[in-house]
């Protein structure tokens, strides 16, 4: 049974590492409705996030970031599961489904990394529509 759970943390990794190195939705958006950026400077990762919205749904979303693998392939994977969805939707993601997203343990020490894009996130999303 171990090695079955090695091999699924192993896939785990694999998918983080690729979502690093191919971050999804990377850059910046002219024109954005809303820019939030923000940083740990425990560690010093920074995650920058524009939204782009329509009728109440995240039409576009970009991001730009350095840091850690985990801190960056959180964001790419948030960006990918918000885009579409409307304002109110995106604001009821919580810090369990971003760690479920990630799909491995994440230490104490590696929570604010995890959890610096949704931070970002729902900062961006109380500029984009304050009445949330």
């Amino acid at each position: 049974m171990q090695d079955d759970f090695s091999g699924m943390e192993e896939l785990y990794r694999d998918f983080i590492l690729d979502h690093y190195r191919n971050p999804r939705n990377a850059g910046t958006l002219e024109g954005a409705d809303a820019t939030y950026e923000d940083n740990n400077p425990l560690c010093g990762d920074r995650i920058r996030m524009d939204l782009k919205l329509r009728d109440g749904v995240i039409e576009d979303i970009k991001f730009k970031g350095r840091g850690c693998a985990i801190s960056q392939a959180s964001a790419s994977l948030l960006t990918e599961v918000v885009k579409g969805k409307t304002v109110a939707e995106a604001a009821r993601i919580g810090k369990e489904d971003v760690l479920e997203n990630l799909g491995i343990q994440i230490s104490a020490a590696r929570l604010k990394c995890a959890l610096l894009g949704l931070k970002v996130l729902k900062e961006a999303l109380s500029l984009a529509a304050p009445d949330l």
